[in-house]
């Protein structure tokens, strides 16, 4: 098949493979690093940066191209590095519509990052799994500290420079026993778009769940009691 007949697909891209800033218990990606070892530099380099977003967009003849960056965690790239992401983007676009859109855990945004984000319109999910007795249950620092608070500032960011953002939780088996809690806390943080993820893993080699989590008679109940709750209410 020719470049020219490629119908529109869609690629997330992770510049800075699983290196993440956060230690979330239930993490399954942090392990990747395992796989390269003694790999020290993580980062996309420039040329394959730039080579990566020519051929994305010069291979599909659609008119608007959708780019995805996740990690690991994106922002420790820096603001720098997405501003040249921007500029490529420019030069390669050949007329064609350009978005992006970006999951942070929103630890490390700050002004910088908003007006980034707002001049160029990415769409922003931001990790986040419910008040903060439920999210800092599993969604630690690497010192093991709790990150809600760190999370909520990020989010602030978001909402002073007006961007648009929507909220990705990890359903556990801590905070799936609460599904009134998680759904009101994230209506009240201005979250129009929620996904919610269960999050099931096996302890190898034993294959015994682990302690995280959900169970399926817990998620099951969790999606009812919020659909009962929106079908009501909103």
């Amino acid at each position: 098949m020719t470049s020219a007949a490629l119908p529109g697909y869609h690629v997330i891209g992770k510049p800075i493979g699983p290196l993440c800033n956060l230690d979330c218990s239930y993490c399954f990606y942090l392990d990747k690093e395992k796989l390269y070892p003694g790999k020290r530099d993580w980062r996309m380099s420039p040329e394959v940066l730039e080579s990566y977003i020519r051929q994305y967009i010069e291979s599909q003849q659609v008119a608007e191209i959708s780019f995805t960056w996740q990690g690991g965690e994106p922002t420790l790239l820096g603001v720098d590095y997405f501003r040249r992401v921007v500029e490529l983007q420019k030069r390669y676009a050949d007329g064609k519509i350009i978005t992006n859109a970006f999951q942070t855990n929103g630890v490390l945004l700050n002004d910088q990052w908003g007006e980034l984000l707002a001049a160029n319109r990415f769409l922003v999910g931001l990790s986040i799994d419910g008040p903060a007795e439920l999210h800092d249950r599993y969604r630690v620092d690497k010192g093991g500290k709790p990150s809600f608070h760190k999370v909520m500032r990020g989010l602030e960011i978001l909402k002073r420079h007006r961007v648009e953002f929507n909220t990705l939780t990890v359903v556990n088996r801590a905070n799936a026993r609460h599904p009134l809690e998680v759904y009101r806390f994230l209506k009240e943080i201005e979250s129009r778009v929620i996904q919610f993820i269960p999050i099931v893993e096996r302890i190898d080699p034993t294959g015994e769940m682990a302690e995280w989590s959900v169970p399926a008679e817990d998620f099951g109940a969790f999606l009812m009691g919020v659909f009962d709750e929106w079908v009501r209410q909103d």
